[in-house]
């Protein structure tokens, strides 16, 4: 490596992320609106750049604190973005991650000092975002409905557990699309994904519904 050689000069990195949540049966994604150029008074996923004494998931993790005040956030890893021109400052590689929040249990902060705004979006209602925001965002789409089906990561919503039409009404929700309710609830009992608590919930009107949690150890086996 010549350290001399201006082609390893002027790059960055980014680190952008998709925190969805789930606000009556819609899928929401938390974007900023930017106060800074480029693309001043835009919306923008919770981004921003990396110091060159961080990980990228520490980075990802600062820059969600900064911009919105949410903490202690699981995320996953999604993509490598490598298109040259996607910064018009320097090249700017970027690393995309996902979360996945309760709306009931977080308070959003709203400014900053590179944030005029903060809020909810519905995703299938996203406006024209800074940098390639929107293209990162429907890959994170993808990724998340990849992870519903193989993974615990809706776990986050439903730590004390759920039941089977609650549950049925989210996949419906993430996968956009209609599922057959007694298929959906073989496939997910016979899936090792969930485990009977041997508990129920009473709602009014209704007979009692049995309470399901995530299994920790999620088997490889796709869902849906």
């Amino acid at each position: 490596m010549e350290l001399n050689n201006p082609l390893y000069k002027n790059m960055g990195a980014h680190v952008i992320n998709s925190i969805f949540t789930i606000d009556k049966g819609i899928v929401k994604v938390l974007l900023i609106k930017r106060t800074n150029n480029p693309y001043k008074n835009m919306w923008a996923l919770v981004s921003g750049a990396m110091y060159n004494n961080e990980l990228i998931t520490t980075a990802a993790k600062r820059e969600i604190k900064e911009k919105t005040n949410l903490e202690n956030i699981n995320l996953e890893f999604v993509n490598v973005i490598d298109d040259i021109d996607r910064s018009p400052l320097l090249r700017m590689l970027g690393f995309s991650f996902i979360g996945l929040v309760d709306i009931e249990k977080v308070n959003i902060m709203k400014e900053t000092n590179k944030t005029s705004d903060a809020d909810w979006f519905d995703i299938n209602k996203i406006p024209n975002l800074a940098y390639d925001h929107n293209k990162i965002l429907n890959n994170s789409i993808d990724k998340l409905k990849y992870l519903i089906t193989n993974s615990n990561i809706l776990k986050t919503l439903y730590p004390t557990g759920f039941t089977i039409p609650e549950i049925h009404k989210v996949y419906e929700s993430i996968l956009n699309k209609e599922l057959d309710r007694r298929n959906f609830r073989k496939k997910i009992l016979t899936s090792g994904l969930v485990k009977d608590t041997n508990q129920t919930i009473n709602f009014k009107g209704k007979k009692p519904a049995k309470l399901y949690i995530f299994n920790d150890n999620i088997p490889d086996k796709k869902l849906i």
